[in-house]
């Protein structure tokens, strides 16, 4: 009875140690620096279908977010979620609630360019302040 004990015992502690040898690399997330960050008007094309909240029609601007994405891991990120602040000239934030600004669907290693549309009410004056841009994402594809 003692030795079947033992047995079990023994089995469960090799089984229970395989597992930290044999189980998958954990999905950490990957920082991307952002770097001279700045705007431009959207073009006709690229504003075309600009969706507001709510389902209700409103009179909004569009704008393509620009800058350097930097990606020290050596890997290429996927699925990297952009967060910042966006200010009007009256210092308003046109974004309220909103932390997380776009997605940059793929960053390779090194220094890239990126670019992505964002809507803004109509009301907001220019120029446009952008603070605290930065990214982050997975060396591996998350969304499909």
């Amino acid at each position: 009875m003692l030795i079947r004990t033992f047995v079990r015992f023994a089995a469960a502690i090799v089984l229970s140690m395989s597992t930290w040898i044999f189980a998958p690399a954990a999905l950490a997330i990957t920082p991307i620096t952002l770097s001279d960050v700045g705007y431009k008007d959207c073009s006709a094309e690229v504003a075309k279908g600009a969706v507001t909240s709510g389902g209700v029609t409103q009179d909004a601007a569009c704008f393509l977010i620009i800058g350097k994405a930097e990606n020290k891991s050596g890997k290429t990120v996927f699925d990297a979620d952009v967060y910042g602040r966006i200010y009007d000239a009256d210092n308003n934030n046109v974004l309220p609630n909103r932390g997380r600004v776009g997605l940059i669907e793929q960053v390779p290693p090194g220094i890239n360019d990126f670019e992505m549309r964002i809507t803004v009410p109509s009301s907001a004056r220019q120029p446009l302040q952008l603070k605290k841009f930065k990214a982050s994402g997975f060396t591996t594809k998350i969304r499909q």
